[in-house]
């Protein structure tokens, strides 16, 4: 309990709104267990403003993805560790749940007050954007065999094929990327590939690097790597399932043991 003492409890404005009951519940048992400082910003400011006051209490957020993911991004720099109470639909607390957050908001709040933080490596890109998770470039998804790519698909393999012929692989989009990791080229702009997929490797303090080149008896390329470029033609990328861009570069940089979250104990 020592080192949950003092919280600085933040509640998203979306949670107030989505289900002010998990949240009346949470701020509940979190207050009946510790010092509880509570805080309904309204907006991004006021939220970046409440972590940067935290002082020395340890910041729990009540929120779902995009919460826990701003707060990451603030914190980051800090290596400060934080807790979430997940609050909202399942589809928006994938990458909270993928973590192994409680999935209530009781069994998350008690985790807060009985967990432990556990240390996790993260992916931080060159524009100062965090992944937690499952990180995907493109972001558009690769469509199953037989189905015909979206009109704004077809456009872009059009002016590919006009500024330098492509290959042709029926129901796949296929991108020119060129992919570095570590400096290493796993792809390039002449080989076109489906999609490039990354993600922290578990504590290796390396990312899982995926290149998934375009054909259908093409094997994926494997790599771990502490830093991971891609460029290309314009292109949009998922992160967390944000997706970002168009950008022509983008350079993602493992940090070991980024930032920490609290988790049920080993055996709870």
């Amino acid at each position: 309990m020592s080192d949950h003492d003092q919280l600085l409890v933040i509640v998203d404005p979306v949670a107030r709104r989505s289900d002010g009951e998990s949240v009346r519940i949470a701020k509940d048992v979190l207050s009946a267990g510790a010092e509880a400082k509570i805080c309904l910003p309204d907006s991004p400011e006021e939220f970046s403003r409440a972590l940067s006051r935290r002082g020395s209490r340890c910041p729990v957020v009540l929120g779902d993805d995009r919460a826990l993911l701003r707060a990451v991004t603030l914190l980051h720099r800090d290596r400060a560790p934080l807790a979430l109470v997940p609050i909202g639909p399942p589809d928006a607390l994938e990458v909270a749940y993928g973590l192994g957050v409680p999935r209530t908001a009781v069994a998350a709040a008690r985790t807060v007050l009985d967990g432990a933080v556990r240390s996790m490596d993260l992916l931080v890109d060159d524009s100062d954007g965090v992944v937690l998770g499952d990180l995907r470039v493109p972001a558009v998804p690769v469509p199953a065999a037989g189905t015909a790519p979206s009109v704004w698909g077809t456009c872009r393999s059009l002016v590919r094929t006009l500024v330098r012929p492509a290959p042709t692989y029926p129901g796949v989009l296929v991108h020119r990327l060129r992919v570095e990791a570590d400096g290493v080229l796993l792809a390039d702009v002449d080989a076109p590939v489906t999609a490039v997929t990354a993600r922290p490797d578990g504590g290796a303090g390396t990312a899982e690097v995926t290149v998934h080149p375009a054909g259908p008896a093409a094997a994926p390329r494997r790599a771990s790597a502490g830093v991971l470029t891609v460029s290309g033609p314009d292109f949009r990328y998922r992160a967390d399932g944000r997706v970002t861009g168009p950008v022509r570069r983008r350079t993602w940089t493992v940090h070991p043991e980024g930032w920490g979250l609290t988790l049920p104990r080993d055996g709870a």
